[in-house]
């Protein structure tokens, strides 16, 4: 009984440490998809508001079906460039030195 009360209290000093990780969020969207409300605070025009309110409702369906801020731009990157993406040059490779 002891032990477990102990972990307990051990566990409760970590809890900020759990939480280090979690997307910073804006109301309920990731706070990097609400970047669009930035531009309608300062170009305030319908066609901003129009794009804003697209934006977000493209975000939130995105994140209802499980992807995230990152994980919609990468998947956005791979449907553009495509999955074959060719390799860096020799040229350009980076060699294995040795300055000892």
């Amino acid at each position: 009984m002891a032990q477990s009360t102990e972990d307990a209290l051990i566990e409760k000093r970590n809890w900020h440490w759990r939480n280090t990780m979690r997307p910073v969020r804006f109301f309920s969207l990731d706070a990097r998809a609400a970047l669009p409300f930035f531009a309608l605070l300062v170009y305030a025009r319908p066609i901003t508001l129009v794009l804003t309110i697209i934006i977000t409702v493209i975000f939130s369906m995105l994140e209802r079906r499980g992807l995230t801020f990152s994980s919609a731009m990468r998947a956005l990157r791979v449907w553009i460039v495509g999955q074959n993406r060719p390799a860096w040059v020799s040229l350009r490779r980076r060699r294995m030195r040795d300055f000892g």
